[in-house]
Formats: structure tokens, sequence, C-alpha cells
């Protein structure tokens, strides 16, 4: 069964957005050390309950938060999406170093994405981009 593993704000200003969960909220919040501009956001200690996130610097005001899910097989949790009624957005990406997602939506529009963790026995192509 699926289950959140991570979730991802969107900022016009990640400075701004930066400040204002770790004032509110005490969370830590550093820069990704990746391909793109990108901030890891921890939430609590280790083995406390919840889940951690990430922050990206957009362009759109009002971005909404987007929950991931985990699961063992991308090719097999879209058959399930698409067999009851939701759509996939765009194709499976490949994200260096972490694993394969897929944005998608609900019957009501709702975005979320899948995340199929990169596996020490499966090897991921810098760059490498699957259709669906």
């Amino acid at each position: 069964m699926p289950r959140p593993i991570h979730f991802d704000l969107g900022a016009m200003d990640p400075d701004r957005a930066i400040a204002f969960y770790k004032a509110a909220f005490g969370w830590t919040v550093e820069r990704w050390d990746g391909p793109f501009e990108y901030y890891m956001i921890t939430t609590g200690g280790p083995g406390e309950p919840g889940i951690d996130g990430g922050l990206a610097p957009t362009k759109d005001e009002g971005i909404e938060t987007n929950l991931t899910l985990g699961v063992a097989s991308l090719e097999d949790a879209i058959a399930k999406v698409t067999a009851a009624g939701g759509t996939i957005v765009g194709n499976i990406d490949t994200i260096p170093g972490v694993g394969r997602i897929v944005n998608c939506k609900d019957t009501e529009g709702n975005t979320f994405s899948f995340m199929e963790e990169l596996q020490p026995d499966k090897h991921v192509e810098l760059g490498e981009l699957s259709g669906v």
C-alpha cells in the first residue's frame, strides 16, 4: 500500500519561505547538493512520527503542496491509478541517486506523485527518461 514519504512546497521567494518555516515550525532547511535548486526540509528528529519534505523555487503564486507516495513499482502504481480514473501528468523522471518519480492527478484534480526509490541492485543512468 503506498504511503506518504515526502512533500514538496513551491516558493516564489525561497529565502522568505525558508525563514517562515524555520520561525513558524522550527524546521531545518538545507540546500540540496543536486543538479537543480532545491531545499531539503527536516520536520523532526529521528524516530519522531511524520515525514520530511522539500522546497523548490517557482514563478507561480499559490503553488499547492504536493504529496509523494512511495511505491515498489511505478508501472504497477500507474496502472492502478489510471484504472481507478486518475491521470498521469507528464513522463517518468529520474532523480539521480534517488529514484524514479511520476506526477499524477486524482479524479478531483488533486496532484500527487509516486516515487520508486533507487534500489542498490537497480542502476539508473543520469538523465534517463521513460515515457508513460
